[in-house]
């Protein structure tokens, strides 16, 4: 292990790794309950669309361990499968084998576009600046979906509000919802409790111990599970259980629409969500593990972005929806995750999901939240990076990079209005020449997706 990843050389060792394996799958296991529930809506079985997402999750983790020798998990990217399903499918009228035949033509493109480095070139386009505020930005936007998560934010009169426990004892919803919610609380002050304590695994900790408290109530009554409002079980149903066949999903692609217009612009919506939301969280996930070189460039990004592609491919065969680079990546790295041994981990844990689904399916979304609004706060550090007073040029872009991950719930249009705006920014201000020419191709083909699209 630490010849082939290198663990000293990057300031790390193999309990570390591998706590931080866990901790990232933890984070992010709930894709496996989600991913199925969202595409059995397109008409897919749930079961198949599970295990084809537990190995294209595992079969992607594995390149990137091997391959890539980089801390990133992978799996199916939400948003990107709720667009196949209610807008593509639902919406469009197309099959699921359409569908899934557009995501097999992007990650084919994606493997071509990663070959011949053009997806590495716009990756080293983006000016350091903007990378940490990339970082910084998802820091937000990960905290955002943690609150989300476990219901402390709402929606609202005023778009998002504070939840309200007033509200849930009078409506009956205390016992299943707004405990839960308490619940997240303490979970966020526990996990804060043992990272100040500097305490090993304390992300990992706090989401065990919040998952402990949850059950501790439902042992008492405290915790009613509510499954229609989707409040479950805390305790899993089981141990073991037989991975569900893949006979309806595999091999199910349908090239039969290929050739249209309408496919084209659904392949054009695929490729550039994933290809910025991929390069945008690899880039905040990367400068939180310092791992970016000082030009700012991260060694092996070829090996990073194949790892994406090829997942991407794979799992449209075995029947699912986009695979791509997940942001929860953060969590393990936030742990002291800085090589592939991290990723490793995760993808075993993906596989062995197959047999101990009732284990992790069991996990609920207010224990992981508390560990995503931690994270996000260890994220935010790099914005000391930016120099705010001095390089007024480069520090607005960066604000609007950052606040517009945040307040728009994308990564992909973060990166977008910062390139715009520092590319426009610098030439008004008399100062074009500092910027790379593919930093104005990037700044046209932006503009017109708003256009056009």
């Amino acid at each position: 292990m630490e010849k082939f990843f290198e663990l000293t050389r990057r300031g790390t060792d193999v309990k570390t790794e591998i706590m931080a394996g866990v901790t990232t799958f933890i984070t992010m296991s709930y894709i496996l309950a989600v991913n199925p529930l969202i595409l059995s809506a397109a008409g897919m079985d749930a079961g198949a669309v599970f295990t084809a997402t537990a190995l294209a999750s595992a079969f992607a983790t594995f390149i990137m361990a091997f391959y890539a020798n980089m801390p990133f998990v992978l799996s199916a990217g939400m948003g990107l499968n709720a667009y196949m399903s209610y807008v593509v499918v639902l919406g469009m009228g197309y099959t699921f084998g359409q569908a899934l035949s557009a995501i097999f033509v992007e990650g084919i493109l994606f493997i071509f576009l990663s070959l011949v480095n053009i997806r590495e070139a716009i990756f080293n386009a983006i000016p350091p600046s903007l990378k940490i505020a990339v970082s910084v930005g998802i820091g937000l936007f990960i905290s955002f979906i943690g609150l989300q998560n476990a219901h402390i934010v709402v929606a609202g009169p005023t778009l998002v509000t504070m939840y309200s426990f007033k509200h849930s004892v009078e409506s009956g919803m205390f016992n299943s919802e707004g405990i839960t919610v308490l619940l997240a609380l303490i979970g966020l002050l526990i996990t804060a409790f043992l990272l100040i304590k500097n305490v090993k695994g304390a992300v990992l900790l706090g989401i065990i111990a919040t998952w402990g408290l949850g059950m501790i109530c439902q042992a008492t009554g405290l915790y009613v599970p509510n499954p229609e409002k989707g409040f479950f079980n805390l305790f899993p149903d089981g141990i073991i259980s037989m991975p569900a066949s893949l006979a309806p999903t595999f091999m199910q692609v349908d090239f039969s629409s290929i050739f249209s217009f309408e496919f084209f612009s659904i392949l054009c919506a695929f490729l550039f969500v994933d290809l910025f939301d991929t390069i945008g969280t690899v880039i905040g996930c990367a400068t939180k593990a310092n791992l970016l070189d000082k030009d700012g460039k991260l060694p092996k990004i070829k090996q990073v972005l194949l790892a994406d592609a090829v997942g991407t491919t794979a799992g449209s065969l075995l029947g699912t929806s986009t695979i791509t680079t997940f942001v929860e990546s953060s969590a393990g790295i936030a742990e002291g995750g800085k090589t592939g041994l991290t990723a490793l981990t995760a993808g075993c844990l993906f596989f062995l999901a197959l047999f101990f689904s009732p284990i992790f399916l069991a996990i609920p979304a207010f224990a992981t939240a508390p560990a995503l609004i931690i994270v996000g706060f260890l994220m935010m550090q790099s914005v000391a990076k930016i120099n705010w007073t001095d390089d007024i040029l480069t520090a607005v872009p960066a604000y609007i990079t950052i606040f517009s991950m945040a307040f728009m719930y994308s990564i992909s249009e973060g990166i977008c209005f910062g390139v715009i705006s520092y590319t426009l920014l610098h030439v008004f201000s008399g100062n074009g020449k500092d910027v790379t020419p593919l930093m104005y191709i990037l700044t046209v083909l932006f503009i017109l997706k708003y256009a056009l699209l």
